[in-house]
């Protein structure tokens, strides 16, 4: 069973061939499946102190999409969300995983929504935090970098890692410490890093949501919506608004909370799923959930 340090990026032990590129996954604990989606332009490192509460009633699968962490980045890569919703759909075939649970954050959001949507994935249930979901998004950062990719990616180191932590500190309410900023940042770092950090920037296209999104009353699972009240880069009126496109969604403001929910509210997190998952589970499986508690070492 893979292992995971709160402190550290999980280590994704298993790889699984995804047209000929390398996608980085890890399989924790046993019971009823559980499947973690993070979003840009972070990593599974978003779910690290997570993970070990949720395994002690479910089997949690996490992995870090195409071009991301721990995943494979190359020159002419395409990591689109039109690829991340196809990964996603084949990653649920190779785990043979029917209906799984989904809690998928920003851009994991259009990932699990299109594989549902446009791949044929069905959900026991789902789980959105502060996702990309609606138009318009992104971050004028973002969409400054799309519109000059090449410049960006040719900028010398030192100018990259100060812009990239300044971008990553935008996204949470409270300030990060250095250790947690090197988690987020240590995939972007280097040739290939610098380069696969703007590559994603982009391909970042609204297109690959305005496909999908007058489709959302189409997902027939029970759906909770989790948004920072703080978030900066997707406001919360967002949020209601995405709600409001589902049959019935339980939608969940958190307070003190940015976009980057996992860093400044946890424990929120925990409190919000476990009642969740607790509510839409089969009877027999609800005892499974009851150790999903929050404890204060988040």
């Amino acid at each position: 069973m893979d292992s995971v340090k709160p402190d550290t990026a999980p280590l994704l032990a298993h790889r699984f061939d995804f047209e000929g590129q390398s996608v980085r996954y890890g399989v924790w604990g046993q019971g009823r499946p559980l499947v973690l989606v993070h979003g840009t332009p972070f990593s599974t490192a978003v779910w690290r102190r997570m993970i070990p509460l949720l395994a002690r009633g479910r089997q949690v699968h996490a992995y870090d999409l195409l071009g991301y962490g721990q995943s494979e980045q190359r020159a002419g890569q395409d990591v689109s969300l039109a690829v991340q919703g196809r990964l996603f759909a084949a990653l649920l075939r190779h785990w043979n995983l029917a209906r799984p649970d989904v809690a998928a954050h920003d851009f994991g959001g259009a990932t699990v929504l299109r594989a549902a949507l446009l791949e044929g994935c069905a959900y026991g249930s789902l789980a959105l935090i502060d996702a990309v979901a609606l138009a318009p998004w992104g971050s004028p950062f973002a969409r400054h970098a799309r519109q000059h990719q090449a410049a960006f990616a040719g900028m010398p180191p030192y100018i990259h890692a100060a812009i990239l932590k300044a971008y990553i500190q935008g996204a949470a309410h409270r300030p990060l410490n250095e250790d947690t900023m090197a988690l987020y940042t240590l995939p972007w770092t280097g040739a290939v890093g610098q380069a696969a950090f703007y590559r994603q920037a982009g391909q970042a296209d609204q297109r690959y949501t305005d496909d999908i999104e007058h489709r959302y009353g189409e997902i027939d699972c029970p759906v909770m919506i989790l948004w920072g009240e703080s978030d900066a880069w997707l406001p919360i009126e967002r949020g209601r608004a995405l709600a409001a496109r589902f049959r019935q969604a339980d939608f969940r403001p958190v307070p003190q909370a940015g976009h980057l929910v996992q860093e400044d509210a946890p424990e929120a997190i925990m409190a919000h799923l476990a009642e969740f998952l607790a509510a839409v589970s089969p009877p027999a499986r609800q005892a499974g959930h009851a150790s999903l508690q929050y404890e204060s070492t988040l």
